[in-house]
């Protein structure tokens, strides 16, 4: 469903966008493609838990959308949210909230790039099964704080009927150098669990956020590719695409238990919802082959 925004829709006032997140990866992928696109666009300066550098930001840019690729993942991974939790809320609940507020005050749509690491395959949603939790399930997952402020934020946004939350997991893209790239982790990992996951290509699902933007689509999605890839087969993709003589080793959740913090979350997201708006999104393997292994290959033909 559109929201009616007060600024117009894209045919009545030319895009401009106010980004968040100027120094994160998909804030930086973002305005390359605003600029590849020919779209204004602006990074926003302010902070987003200080509600008038929000609305300074948004007055002096005008904008007809807002973007929020901002927040708190922790460096260098998510068991940084365990001891730091006063300043994973700051960012990921009372600063997603105010940009929320701030934008529902003047009319304008949020795009909220968000987790789906907020479920964990049970017993209505088995492991292998193909049965994947819909954007309307209550999330399941709370192991890591990281994902218990994510879910909680989740659920208060449902309030805001200008924001599109946009539930992103383990995102991919083709910078294999770029060390956020779930492929570069788990490349550089001593071991590695094999669990069938959803997975978020950007090369592929980043231009479909801007597009739900000029939809002014809002609401939650599902932001993964259709489908499921284990850690295996993606090795397997990058050893024959890449790197013919790559190894790499297996362990346990167990084994991995006793190496981190928080527990992970693993899972399968319906995408049944982000497939009737847009029909040619790629199922995840092929979505993996076109945007990632192709243009990085090194090997002979695959």
């Amino acid at each position: 469903m559109g929201f009616e925004t007060s600024n117009g829709t894209a045919s009545t006032k030319p895009l401009k966008f106010l980004i968040y997140g100027r120094t994160g990866w998909i804030g930086g992928l973002l305005g390359k493609l605003c600029q590849s696109q020919g779209i204004d666009f602006t990074y926003g300066s302010g902070r987003l838990e200080n509600r008038p550098s929000l609305e300074a930001d948004v007055a002096a840019v005008n904008p007809t959308h807002v973007f929020n690729a901002a927040g708190v993942t922790g460096r260098p991974n998510v068991d940084w949210c365990e001891s730091h939790k006063v300043e994973t809320i700051r960012t990921n609940v009372v600063g997603t909230l105010t940009l929320a507020d701030v934008c529902r005050e003047r009319g304008l749509v949020l795009i909220n790039y968000a987790t789906g690491c907020i479920f964990e395959y049970d017993s209505s949603h088995p492991l292998g099964s193909g049965i994947g939790f819909k954007e309307e399930d209550t999330p399941n997952f709370i192991g890591s704080f990281y994902s218990k402020t994510k879910a909680m934020v989740e659920d208060l946004l449902k309030n805001y009927e200008n924001v599109c939350t946009l539930r992103v997991r383990m995102p991919i893209s083709c910078d294999l150098a770029n060390p956020r790239n779930f492929i570069t982790k788990i490349t550089r990992y001593e071991k590695v669990v094999n669990i069938p996951n959803s997975m978020t290509i950007l090369d592929e699902l980043l231009p479909i956020s801007i597009e739900m933007a000029k939809r002014n689509l809002t609401g939650i999605y599902n932001f993964t590719n259709p489908g499921v890839v284990s850690h295996n087969e993606i090795l397997e993709m990058y050893r024959d695409y890449i790197d013919p003589k790559f190894t790499w080793k297996n362990f346990t959740l167990e084994e991995q238990a006793k190496v981190i913090v928080a527990p992970r979350s693993n899972n399968e997201l319906d995408t049944v919802k982000l497939k009737q708006e847009f029909p040619e999104l790629l199922p995840i393997k092929e979505s993996l082959i076109k945007y990632v292994f192709k243009p990085n290959q090194k090997t002979a033909a695959a």
